[in-house]
């Protein structure tokens, strides 16, 4: 391969079966003798670990630098609440002034804005990024500080860690909200997983109009294909979205997710369907 190839597989709400893609795309491609980096981006939930089982070697706390306020300092010039556009620093006057350390999101305006120096940088602890290898597969994830809502923050760092590979596989958080557009940040190709149901179909729009305005070339995957109606595939076929693999809704998928096997080990036929997805995407990505 020229270049690494950076892939996020999404979905636009979650149980679609974006993590079953994930990981046995990730086993089929490294048993084939490409290096494969996978990063559970899900970070306030991730499961990729259930399947890929994998030996960690690393562990790291993640900081963000959040204001800590001198009030001796202050001189009461407001500067600083009027520069926080999320509520995290409020002042009350009298040389009162508080913090909402969830609530920030490190810009840093308010340290560098202050003229007193009252307020200085302290660090916040967010969650932990762990690291290691299953099998032939480098895997990394993160996982939020239960309380905590910066994922996006996390999941940035998380990012950053990742080691040039062949091939890099981001297991996405489900939806379109912030957590989702930062997983999708300079990646250079999306698979959308989704279902063929009324829920599956209008989630799956979202998640087009997003990776649309993302200017990201994306496909399709279908799971569960067969447990709904047809509308799904005509909705990408109207709007002329490629659909690179549908795996059938066969019962042994589930029983197998159930207790945390990888689909193309408890069923090795299915193997020539991610070997397949795999060849697609790599026909789509250089269009």
């Amino acid at each position: 391969m020229a270049k690494q190839l950076t892939i996020a597989i999404a979905s636009g709400k979650g149980g679609t079966g974006k993590t079953t893609i994930a990981t046995n795309l990730a086993k089929v491609i490294a048993e084939d003798g490409k290096g494969v980096y996978y990063a559970d981006c899900d970070v306030e939930e991730p499961n990729g670990h259930i399947f890929l089982k994998p030996q960690i070697e690393q562990s790291r706390t993640v900081t963000v630098p959040v204001p800590q306020v001198d009030e001796n300092k202050c001189t009461d010039c407001g500067k600083c609440g009027e520069v926080c556009q999320y509520g995290a620093i409020v002042h009350l006057g009298n040389k009162k002034v508080l913090t909402f350390d969830n609530l920030c999101h490190s810009c840093a305006g308010c340290w560098m804005l202050c003229p007193a120096g009252a307020i200085t940088q302290k660090k916040m602890e967010i969650g932990i990024i762990e690291s290691g290898n299953s099998g032939d597969i480098h895997f990394a994830h993160g996982k939020l500080r239960i309380g905590n809502i910066r994922s996006v923050s996390l999941i940035n760092q998380l990012k950053q860690s990742i080691k040039a590979r062949d091939l890099v596989i981001l297991d996405v958080p489900p939806g379109t909200s912030c957590p989702v557009v930062e997983s999708l940040k300079n990646v250079d190709f999306v698979i959308l997983v989704t279902e063929p149901t009324p829920f599956g179909l209008n989630d799956l729009k979202l998640a087009v109009d997003l990776v649309r305005k993302m200017e990201i070339t994306f496909a399709v995957v279908i799971n569960r294909d067969g447990i709904g109606d047809d509308k799904c595939e005509k909705y990408c076929q109207q709007e002329n979205i490629s659909i690179l693999m549908k795996l059938p809704d066969d019962r042994r998928i589930a029983e197998a997710y159930s207790v945390g096997k990888m689909v193309v080990d408890a069923l090795p036929e299915y193997r020539k369907d991610f070997t397949g997805l795999y060849e697609n995407i790599l026909q789509e990505a250089e269009k």
